[in-house]
């Protein structure tokens, strides 16, 4: 392999969101912005996707993927889950249909982590204006749920 092919897999090497924060500071940014957004999704989910027939959707995980080299976000998905279950009377059998949703955040190409970070900082990070963008993660969540 060239040096120049070496090269180019080491600048886009992605990894786990968690493994490439390494200050106490956006550290705990990164963890205050995912109990906001389950926090967020968990007040409106009752009036808005949470009805119908999946009525106990909830959010699993908000994960990214972010370039070691760059600090450039690859992609940032959000996994949710929830179920309908129903009785039959006769035999009393419980059949479950279960169901999940990964959702992509709509993030502008090559976002940086830091810049994300600073954005969705606060208590409403689910309807905080993504940089670089005229969306919000809540926009992404219309289309996906």
């Amino acid at each position: 392999m060239s040096a120049l092919a070496s090269e180019s897999k080491v600048d886009n090497q992605f990894v786990d969101v968690s493994a490439y924060l390494t200050s106490e500071a956006d550290i705990e940014a990164w963890y205050q912005l995912t109990r906001n957004l389950k926090q967020n999704f968990d007040e409106i989910c009752g009036d808005t996707f949470c009805e119908g027939e999946y009525s106990n959707i909830e959010s699993l995980r908000f994960r990214c993927s972010v370039n070691a080299q760059t600090g450039r976000i690859g992609q940032c998905v959000w996994v949710f889950a929830a179920s309908n279950e129903e009785v039959d009377p006769t035999t009393g059998a419980v059949t479950v249909d279960a169901r999940t949703w990964s959702c992509q955040a709509p993030l502008a190409p090559n976002t940086p982590m830091r810049k994300f970070l600073t954005a969705l900082a606060g208590n409403a990070p689910l309807y905080a204006t993504l940089p670089r963008t005229q969306t919000t993660i809540y926009d992404g969540l219309v289309t996906c749920l």
